[in-house]
């Protein structure tokens, strides 16, 4: 007899569907294989493997990681680059807000993984150079299906409102626009344009 309460899946299968359902949720459009690439990264993440290449890098600045990845050459390069920006994607989406007790904020690694995945895009050869191309194109609405798969598995802190509108102002984030509608706030796009932050 089957047990309504107790469904197995995998973990692919668990995050495709919580992807699936935070992409519609917050209105962000994804090529099929982009979908399944964000899928992958948190399986990676959830399983962290010795295999990966680099992964000893984590705990170097992300400036030196880039630094690193464009002095190598080749698939080294490659490698160095798509670690740099599926980690500031998983970081910037699971957790945004740890950065306020950091030296640096969101969107330092909002510009590393736009720049990874946009120089990866460049590369006619690589089979997901389309992938990596919507990944930069689109990393704050990513940023934001991660943020909301994340919220959905209890893994991020509540926020307080104010370090939610700063992190608003800089990045313009739909999702954090509508997250501090929720909280009675209404924000003001024309602050993002003539403020310098």
């Amino acid at each position: 007899m089957d047990d309504p309460l107790l469904h197995e899946q995998t973990p692919a299968e668990y995050f495709k569907d919580l992807i699936d359902a935070a992409l519609a949720r917050q209105h962000v459009r994804a090529n099929e294989l982009t979908a399944y690439y964000l899928v992958n990264l948190l399986c990676r993440f959830m399983r962290p493997d010795a295999r990966i290449p680099f992964a000893d890098d984590s705990r170097e600045p992300l400036a030196l990681r880039l630094a690193r990845a464009l002095e190598s050459g080749g698939l080294e390069q490659r490698a160095r680059l798509r670690n740099l920006g599926d980690f500031s994607l998983f970081m910037s989406g699971f957790f945004s807000d740890s950065f306020r007790r950091s030296l640096v904020d969101v969107d330092y690694y909002k510009s590393m993984g736009e720049y990874a995945y946009g120089s990866l895009s460049r590369r006619d050869e690589d089979t997901f150079c389309e992938v990596f191309a919507e990944l930069a194109r689109k990393f704050v609405g990513f940023t934001d299906v991660l943020s909301d798969v994340s919220e959905r598995t209890a893994m991020a802190s509540n926020t307080d409102v104010l370090r939610l509108y700063e992190k608003w102002v800089r990045t313009g984030s739909r999702r954090d626009g509508q997250r501090l509608v929720d909280r009675g706030i209404v924000p003001n796009s024309s602050v993002a344009s003539r403020f310098v932050q």
